[in-house]
């Protein structure tokens, strides 16, 4: 038995600092493991030493500063966590493993109007056929990240009644997949999980506070504060899609008139030009018709990036973050819809504010959602089963 405060304690300690350190990061130099965690660089190459013997990492030579470094993940072999996103469109499954590698990863139409049940249905059919391709031994499975395109109560685990997907208010997203899956299922709404996607692996590395603004058939932003995803007590942090605009302005569907999101959204937006190019226009088309030079969609595009760079201005002056990221179908559009948004904040943003602040377009498309549930299954696993069984028994930290 370890008692609190002994040196086998501390020593297994350090051990899961230093794990969590890799697993989080995707790999690190040891340098960079020394600065993230507080130890010296002796402890940590020490570390790193002894968990290599025990296959719990591995270390690749590389380079940092032109300088020779070794750079440390975790093993290939480790374990995999899975990704999963509904959107109001779509179903998105990746497999990925502990070393923030993606080693499968599949999407297909989701009928929106689907019960939850089939919804469910579908997506164990689609992890368990990608599990299948890798060829990984469910055993190794360590956790699921779950994306909704609604808010989720943080104590119960329940999806909002305002949730895009019809007929899925009240069900409790995490708990019906877990019992198909057998295996801890986190669950997080898609802005959020956009931002934790971009945050790890796109236009957010490198920043400890950003928004990331999506623009689907509503409007959302996940928030990072200090480097983490910040929810708020009931989960409803960051529905910036309900500012209001104009008090006289449309319904929303939250009941209020004016709001941001029916400036924005493809719901509102798409009637506006359909009489001109058929009822089948997507806000995809919208954005390649505008790149090609069509007027109309340039024109909307711009009065939508307007509107969003009118509730970034409010963000910036409460929160103050560094990096605004676009994603959704409207991040192609690149410099005719990040224009006036940078526009528009620079018109309403307090001046300091808005000079910290760069606005861009996402890195990941679509996948940025799917890719933050990986983020999210990562963060939430623990380290001590990582280390149960792959150090030797005579190691310190089992004395």
């Amino acid at each position: 038995m370890e008692t609190p405060g002994s040196q086998s304690s501390l020593h297994r300690a350090n051990l899961e600092r230093v794990v969590r350190a890799v697993r989080l990061a995707g790999s690190l130099t040891q340098a960079e493991i020394a600065r993230t965690t507080g130890l010296s660089a002796a402890t940590v190459s020490n570390i790193v030493r002894e968990l290599k013997d025990g296959g719990t990492v591995e270390v690749t030579p590389t380079s940092a500063g032109g300088r020779r470094a070794r750079s440390v993940s975790l093993s290939g072999d480790a374990g995999i966590v899975i990704g999963v996103d509904f959107g109001h469109t779509h179903l998105r499954v990746a497999v990925g493993n502990l070393a923030h590698q993606v080693l499968a990863e599949e999407a297909e139409p989701l009928d929106v109007d689907a019960s939850a049940d089939q919804g469910f249905d579908r997506a164990e059919q689609l992890v368990n056929r990608l599990i299948a391709a890798t060829g990984v031994d469910r055993t190794k499975v360590a956790g699921v990240g779950l994306g909704v395109p609604g808010p989720i109560d943080v104590e119960s685990g329940t999806l909002g009644s305002t949730a895009i997907l019809p007929g899925w208010g009240g069900t409790k997203p995490a708990e019906e997949l877990r019992e198909r899956l057998g295996v801890p299922v986190h669950v997080d709404n898609d802005a959020n999980l956009g931002a934790l996607g971009e945050l790890v692996w796109g236009s957010g590395k490198g920043v400890r506070d950003l928004a990331y603004i999506k623009v689907a058939s509503g409007v959302g932003a996940g928030l990072v504060i200090d480097g983490k995803i910040y929810r708020g007590p009931g989960g409803t942090a960051g529905e910036i899609g309900h500012i209001t605009l104009d008090e006289s302005g449309p319904v929303c569907r939250c009941g209020n008139r004016g709001c941001l999101e029916t400036f924005a959204a493809a719901r509102y937006v798409l009637p506006l030009l359909q009489p001109g190019h058929g009822p089948d226009l997507t806000m995809e088309g919208v954005v390649r018709l505008a790149r090609d030079g069509d007027p109309g969609c340039r024109r909307v595009i711009a009065d939508v990036g307007r509107h969003i760079g009118s509730g970034v201005a409010n963000l910036c002056n409460l929160l103050n973050p560094s990096r605004v990221v676009l994603g959704g179908d409207l991040a192609e559009a690149g410099e005719l819809v990040l224009g006036p948004i940078r526009e528009s904040v620079g018109r309403y943003a307090i001046p300091s504010a808005a000079r910290q602040l760069s606005v861009l377009p996402g890195a990941l498309g679509g996948r940025a959602e799917v890719l933050g549930a990986l983020a999210l299954a990562l963060s939430e696993m623990g380290d001590s089963t990582l280390l149960e069984g792959a150090l030797p028994v005579a190691a310190p930290a089992f004395t």
